[in-house]
C-alpha cells in the first residue's frame, strides 16, 4: 500500500509531541511536510524526522502536489476555515477536535466533504483505542445489562499559564470546548445515545468556562439513563467515566490520556461474579488514528468517527451553554 503523505498545518506543541511523531511512525503513513515560519520550531519536527519538507506558509503547504493528506492542530477558532480550504485544494483532512465552534458550522464541512468525495474528519482519537472499543462492545452485549447512569470527569489545571489558547476567549478556549468534547462524545459513542434533556452549570474566568457541571437524560436505543459530566481546568487531573447498569457497573480509568494520566484499564464488577479488569498498557491511539484515516483512504475501511459524530458533539456541547442554571 502507498504511503499517505501528510502535511501539518502549524507548529503546535501538541502536534510536534504527539500527532506528528504518530504520522511518521505509523503503517502507511509518511510525516512530509510541515507548514511553519518558525525555524526555531521546525527543528523540532525535525529531530524526529529529519527529511521533512518545511513550507512558510499554509496556502503553499495545501499547494503541494505531493501533500496528500493535512493534519489540522491551529487554535479552535480557525479549524473550520483551514478544513474548508484544505478541502478547496484537494487534500484529505483531520482536524483537532473540537472541529468547529457551532454545530451549525460542521453543516458547510459535510457539505464540502460530500461534494469533494474526499476523507475530512475530526481527530476523536479514543474512539482509535481499544479500551473504548471494548467498552462500547461490552455495553452492546449487555454485560452490565441496560444502562441506567454514566458518570465522566476530565479536570486538570493550568491557572499557571494565562497565555495558554485554552484560556483565551478570542481562541475558542475553554474547559468545555477542550475537554467537554471528550466527556460528552465518549458517552454518546459508547452507547448510542443524545441528550433529551440538559442543564448545566459553569464557572468563568476571563471569558472562559473553567468549571462545568452537566445532568441530562440520555435516550439511545437500548433506552434512556441519566448522565452527569464534569470538566474543569482549575482542578487538580482527573480521568474517569464509569457506566451503571441493572447488573453492574463497568469502569474506565485514563479514559482521554491513556498512556500519559495512567494505564487504561476497563473495570467490570458484576455482584456475584469475580471482577473483572482488562488492562491496555501499550496501546496508542494516536498512531492507531492515522492508520484507521490510512485503511479507510486506500482500503474504504470504515472510519469510526464521522463529521456527523462530531456534530452530535457540537449540538450537545452547544446545548451545554445554552441550558446554564444559575448556581
Amino acid at each position: 500500500m502507498k504511503p499517505v503523505n501528510w502535511g501539518v498545518l502549524g507548529a503546535a506543541n501538541f502536534a510536534r509531541q504527539h500527532m506528528a511523531r504518530a504520522i511518521h511512525e505509523a503503517e502507511g503513513a509518511r510525516l512530509y511536510a510541515l507548514a511553519t515560519s518558525s525555524a526555531e520550531k521546525a527543528e523540532g519536527f525535525r529531530a524526529f524526522c529529519p527529511d521533512l519538507k518545511v513550507h512558510q506558509s499554509y496556502e503553499t503547504l495545501l499547494a503541494d502536489p505531493e501533500v496528500e493528506a493535512v493534519y489540522i492542530p491551529l487554535p479552535n477558532h480557525l479549524h473550520v476555515e483551514w478544513t474548508l480550504k484544505a478541502i478547496a485544494a484537494g487534500k484529505h483532512v483531520l482536524t483537532e477536535k473540537p472541529i468547529a465552534m457551532r454545530a451549525g458550522e460542521i453543516d458547510a464541512l459535510i457539505a464540502a466533504r460530500d461534494a469533494s468525495g474526499l476523507l475530512v474528519t475530526e481527530a476523536y482519537m479514543i474512539v482509535h483505542h481499544p479500551q473504548w472499543q471494548r467498552a462500547r462492545a461490552l455495553i452492546a452485549e449487555g454485560a452490565i445489562g441496560r444502562v441506567l447512569h454514566a458518570d465522566a470527569h476530565f479536570s486538570y489545571d493550568n491557572r499557571a499559564d494565562p497565555g495558554n489558547i485554552r484560556n483565551r476567549p478570542e481562541t475558542g478556549g475553554g474547559s468545555i470546548p477542550d475537554i467537554g468534547v471528550y466527556a460528552y462524545g465518549s458517552v454518546r459513542w459508547a452507547t448510542g445515545a443524545e441528550p433529551v434533556r440538559l442543564r448545566s452549570r459553569i464557572t468563568r474566568e476571563n471569558g472562559v468556562d473553567v468549571f462545568a457541571q452537566v445532568l441530562a437524560d440520555m435516550e439511545g436505543p437500548a433506552g434512556g439513563f441519566s448522565y452527569h459530566a464534569m470538566t474543569s481546568m482549575r482542578l487538580p487531573p482527573r480521568q474517569e467515566v464509569v457506566f451503571q447498569g441493572e447488573h453492574g457497573v463497568l469502569r474506565l480509568t485514563a479514559p482521554f490520556n491513556a498512556g500519559l494520566f495512567g494505564e487504561a484499564q476497563v473495570h467490570l464488577f458484576r455482584p456475584g461474579q469475580p471482577d473483572h479488569v482488562e488492562r491496555f498498557p501499550g496501546a496508542r491511539q494516536y498512531r492507531n488514528q492515522v492508520e484507521a484515516f490510512g485503511a479507510t483512504l486506500r482500503g474504504g475501511a470504515t472510519y469510526p468517527w464521522s463529521l456527523e459524530d462530531a456534530r452530535g458533539t457540537q449540538a450537545m456541547i452547544d446545548s451545554v451553554f445554552a441550558s446554564e442554571a444559575p448556581l
